[in-house]
């Protein structure tokens, strides 16, 4: 169950001319929150708001937005100390149709979700992957955004159900591998660490930016670049990263294999380090 939050208060229903439900018209937030706090805050503050100047949203700063975090998760029934919460963010109601001005004032609601914790298995012995059949589109304006239209994950994620894979891979039109469908994904080659563009296409998560951070910040050859599959194929690591989870190998994708190798290693090791304790094995 969740509970959900708007201005402080306790909402059971969201009303019909939300242009959320109506076009995706929003943005929103999945948070760690570890120890009553919320892990990378810093970071998921920084893309909101980015997200919300893309979008011509105007919302409170972030101090204000912090407490409304802290109004929730207070008033929640569900374990602080594990659990989960999401901020959307949204254009509010409107007349019908696309257009709306701009700025408009947003609508901003908290929900707290009861923590599910990542089998340890998965980061001793990795996880498995699929390539999606779905593609993503490339060009958007809103690239690299985590927006409400999320369509295109629904369709690759309903893939790996069917299989019953832990992650699938996604590819853009031109065949540059792009991400996961909830995570992004890190090459490792000669000790060198990869993650690919997304200029294009793709969100680029908040855990992502973190382990890019610490992984420069400890001396470690870590970047990003245009990656394809013979790029993954050729790995001699793989590892996938998102804000829930922090990283988790990955031994194979499709009849591709790979150990869990000594870099992989310690990254998550310096990530346990670092404020992502499920790296902590």
């Amino acid at each position: 169950m969740t509970d959900w939050y708007r201005l402080g208060e306790n909402q059971h229903v969201i009303a019909s001319g939300e242009r959320a439900f109506h076009y995706g018209d929003g943005l929103f937030e999945t948070i760690a929150i570890r120890g009553g706090e919320p892990r990378l805050w810093e970071h998921h503050v920084d893309r909101l708001l980015a997200g919300c100047k893309c979008l011509g949203l105007d919302i409170p700063r972030a101090p204000v937005i912090r407490r409304r975090l802290d109004v929730a998760l207070g008033e929640s029934d569900h374990n602080t100390e594990f659990c989960t919460a999401k901020i959307v963010v949204t254009a509010g109601p409107s007349q019908r149709g696309y257009g709306r001005a701009m700025p408009t004032q947003a609508a901003m609601y908290v929900g707290v979700y009861p923590g599910i914790p990542l089998n340890k298995q998965a980061y001793e012995k990795g996880v498995a992957a699929i390539f999606c059949a779905t593609r993503l589109a490339t060009g958007s304006p809103v690239a690299g955004l985590k927006t409400l239209n999320r369509i295109e994950q629904v369709l690759a994620r309903s893939e790996c159900l069917a299989t019953g894979a832990f992650e699938g891979l996604t590819r853009d039109a031109d065949d540059r591998l792009i991400c996961g469908t909830m995570s992004n994904v890190f090459i490792v080659k000669n000790n060198a660490i990869r993650t690919p563009s997304l200029e294009r296409c793709g969100v680029a998560g908040t855990m992502r930016r973190h382990v890019i951070e610490t992984l420069g910040g400890a001396g470690h050859d870590v970047g990003v670049a245009d990656l394809y599959e013979d790029d993954l194929v050729d790995a001699d690591e793989v590892f996938i990263s998102n804000s829930q989870i922090g990283v988790v190998p990955v031994h194979r994708c499709g009849g591709y294999k790979w150990v869990i190798g000594n870099t992989t290693k310690e990254v998550m090791a310096l990530l346990a380090k670092n404020g992502v304790d499920e790296c902590r094995v």
